[in-house]
């Protein structure tokens, strides 16, 4: 790497905020041109919703990150951090589980008929046939988006139930956003093409994809890395290390105010490349913003998730890397199988299943006591008749706040907003990354961002606000970086019949995503 003493760039400084994808792409991408930088993280360990979480010698992928991304430049950069034999060839199987039987996903005619019935199946096809006649008077929220190109009775069963677990919300008051950055161009027609083509293993709409790679320690196993090489490369990253303030004057940031044990430390700077919450980063500015910033900033929500880990004989596991459970009569959305995402994040002749929900911090599920968890945890599973709670020999939580920002009918005035005042009075200030823009970007397009806005300190002139927006961005692969796309994102991020979470709601991690470390 460019000696930072030899440097074109020597009066740089830049600090970023937060230890995640983007934070770290962003401080590892500076290094690439001889630049240092100071990361500021709140948590004790780097990676974000991208972590592997670590119980007793059980890992923990935070919503199931597939490692796909048609973004080529950031693929390149996945193989520059970790050697291709740190990544396994997974193959991606899930299915969706509703009214006592499992659906394939992706999509198989057959299997799906088998389920649905001739009669049910034909109601569906009817369906869709109506909407295409007659659609959905209002398709800027998410039912009727999705109704649109799946039909009333595909949307009632297989989206309805498991997006409202997600967000908490009835389906109607979701953006339509969201949508089409989780399902993007699947409709029935395409998802009924794609069951019946001979070759399996397309990659052209990313919700289908069906092998990714993956580290075999987990995503964490990625930006553990990543924070290795950015520190021999002379830069720091300080964790446990929440903001406190940013200064700014004369339209931008001059220093980045950060607490470690009390003790708080002014950083002075040229740039900021923040990946922590948007609104968080406006209430953080000092001066502070005018009232009606600070209440866009309030505006926006996030939606939280949790992990209960259940560990059980490798035989009460499942093939799938991830089971929806579209069932209204649990709570639990998504069940992860880590074993069948790398034998490395289990122990020998056991595995851990991972049951993910989807709650907000400060409710009932997010106070709940651990044990009384791991007991819902398994009584959910009883009652859908999936495991013999007898099995269990032992449990875990893990909770991550924030893991979801909410696209709900104010949020694109909100963030406009925040967009506005930033652009004025800290015009050096990037905010990168899912929640460092309030958009549900997968990992890998969350550090596209980070990519781009580096390339801007470094003279660049990239719209980076524009990546992870475009249908054909998404969609279509091309030659130069900015046609590409991604994988929760897992949960995840991230829905059935089409795989709405991936990191996460999914997802994510939640809503599956093209680059697996929704």
């Amino acid at each position: 790497m460019p000696d930072p003493a030899t440097s074109p760039h020597g009066d740089v400084q830049p600090v970023i905020i937060g230890a995640g994808p983007a934070g770290l792409t962003a401080a590892y991408q500076l290094t690439k041109a001889g630049v240092t930088s100071t990361v500021l993280e709140a948590d004790s360990v780097v990676g974000g919703i991208s972590r592997t979480a670590e119980r007793n010698g059980w890992r923990f992928d935070i919503g199931g990150h597939r490692f796909f991304t048609k973004v080529k430049v950031v693929e390149e950069l996945w193989h520059e951090i970790l050697e291709d034999d740190e990544f396994l060839l997974r193959p991606r199987m899930s299915r969706i589980f509703y009214q006592g039987d499992f659906y394939d996903y992706p999509l198989k005619a057959m299997n799906a008929l088998r389920n649905l019935g001739p009669v049910e199946a034909v109601r569906c096809v009817l369906s869709y046939a109506w909407v295409r006649v007659r659609p959905p008077a209002d398709t800027s929220n998410f039912e009727g988006w999705t109704a649109s190109r799946f039909g009333w009775r595909l949307y009632g069963k297989f989206f309805k139930t498991y997006t409202e677990k997600v967000w908490g919300v009835p389906a109607d008051s979701i953006e339509a956003d969201w949508a089409a950055q989780r399902i993007k161009n699947l409709s029935l027609f395409s998802a009924i093409v794609n069951s019946l083509t001979p070759s399996r293993n397309q990659k052209e709409i990313t919700s289908l994809i069906e092998e990714f790679e993956y580290p075999k320690f987990g995503p964490g196993m990625m930006w553990e890395r990543c924070h290795e090489l950015v520190e021999e490369a002379g830069s720091t990253v300080e964790l446990e290390s929440p903001v406190v303030s940013i200064n700014h004057d004369g339209g931008v940031a001059t220093s980045v105010v950060s607490s470690h044990d009390g003790t708080e430390t002014t950083h002075d700077c040229t740039h900021v490349l923040s990946s922590m919450p948007l609104p968080l980063l406006v209430k953080a500015m000092n001066p502070a913003p005018p009232a009606e910033v600070v209440a866009a900033a309030d505006g926006l929500k996030f939606r939280d998730f949790l992990t209960v880990a259940l560990v059980v004989p490798e035989e009460d596991g499942f093939p799938d890397n991830w089971i929806y459970i579209h069932s209204p009569e649990v709570e639990v959305g998504r069940v992860q199988n880590f074993g069948q995402w790398s034998e490395h994040l289990v122990k020998d002749g056991r595995t851990c299943l991972g049951l993910e929900y989807f709650v907000t911090e400060g409710d009932n599920l997010w106070t709940m006591d651990d044990d009384d968890l791991i007991e819902l945890g398994k009584a959910e599973l009883a009652k859908l008749n999936l495991l013999d709670p007898s099995r269990v020999t032992e449990g875990y939580v893990v909770r991550m706040p924030k893991a979801y920002p909410m696209y709900d009918s104010t949020y694109v005035d909100h963030v406009e907003t925040l967009k506005g005042w930033l652009a004025e009075h800290a015009s050096n200030v990037m905010p990168v990354g899912r929640n460092g823009m309030h958009k549900y970007n997968n990992q890998d397009h969350s550090m596209y961002t980070a990519m781009l806005s580096v390339e801007n300190i470094l003279g660049a002139d990239h719209d980076v606000w524009s990546v992870n927006v475009e249908e054909e961005y998404h969609e279509t692969v091309t030659s130069t970086p900015s046609g590409s796309s991604d994988r929760n994102e897992t949960p995840t991020g991230t829905t059935p019949v089409i795989s709405l979470t991936d990191q996460g709601p999914r997802t994510d991690g939640i809503a599956e995503a093209s680059a697996r470390v929704i």
